[in-house]
């Protein structure tokens, strides 16, 4: 009798054990369970807050977008274009190919006064479509020759340039300098003497290659990706640069309201 009541204490005591084991793993699976979806909703909730940030912000753009359209703000009217010399547009290849919007951006340049421009793209797509684009507008091509720049005011002047202008441009300034420095240093019999290029030498020689171009004080870049995408870093050393979103969301509010911000902006040139 006695050893029957000792072993049915130890049954119960294994089994209130596995029971209690039970209990305390469906309570952790319960705690991590309740856990994550805590963090769900609260992911969730963010997430939901995002969107409607977005909107809110998009909705917002766009009303003060149709505002600065219909002219209802005055500070739109008239803008002082003094420091606007020259405005360099760079577009990713994908958009390069809709011909139609970039005639249409041109042409709310026009209406803005915004008449001598440089067209971009790595692939050098809008230099093919350059006689379309040309005729459209009825604007002249820009010659490297800084006299011309200021013929015509009111005919508009376009520069077609694409990544492989760069690589050409830099190369054969390249080449000019090291041709020009050494024969310099051989004919004085300076074979050992280091040569030291200056921004200087380098800006003359691009302007003699004719790869100089003139410097754009502003520079809207329309696509997905916010940088220049290659565009000469010697024409940018003071430029504004600005992202305009992708080509088909352009909108003439949008583009006049970041033209009116460059206006007001004091470029100090590292002083």
């Amino acid at each position: 009798m006695f050893f029957f009541n000792s072993f049915w204490v130890g049954f119960s005591r294994i089994r209130f054990e596995l029971v209690n084991d039970r209990i305390a793993r469906a309570a952790n699976l319960l705690a991590q369970e309740t856990f994550a979806l805590l963090l769900q909703v609260l992911w969730d909730f963010l997430h939901l807050v995002i969107i409607v940030w977005h909107v809110i912000l998009r909705t917002t753009l766009t009303l003060h977008s149709y505002l600065i359209s219909s002219g209802l703000l005055k500070k739109y009217k008239t803008l002082d274009l003094t420091n606007l010399r020259y405005l360099a547009i760079v577009v990713e290849d994908e958009e390069a190919y809709d011909v139609a919007r970039i005639v249409k951006l041109l042409q709310w340049l026009s209406q803005i006064r915004v008449k001598r421009i440089c067209l971009y793209d790595r692939a050098g797509l809008l230099k093919e479509c350059k006689k379309v684009i040309l005729q459209e507008l009825d604007a002249r091509e820009w010659e490297n020759d800084v006299k011309r720049i200021d013929l015509d005011q009111d005919q508009m002047t376009l520069e077609f340039a694409s990544l492989s202008d760069g690589k050409a441009g830099i190369a054969k300034a390249s080449s000019l300098l090291c041709s020009k420095y050494l024969k310099i240093d051989s004919s004085d019999g300076n074979q050992h003497k280091s040569t030291i290029f200056t921004e200087s030498d380098l800006t003359e020689a691009l302007r003699e290659v004719g790869h100089y171009g003139p410097k754009p004080s502003l520079l809207l870049t329309y696509g997905a990706v916010r940088c220049h995408l290659g565009f000469p870093a010697w024409r940018t050393p003071y430029t504004e640069i600005v992202h305009m979103g992708p080509l088909k969301s352009m909108k003439y509010g949008a583009l006049l309201k970041s033209i009116e911000e460059f206006t007001r902006v004091k470029q100090n040139y590292g002083a």
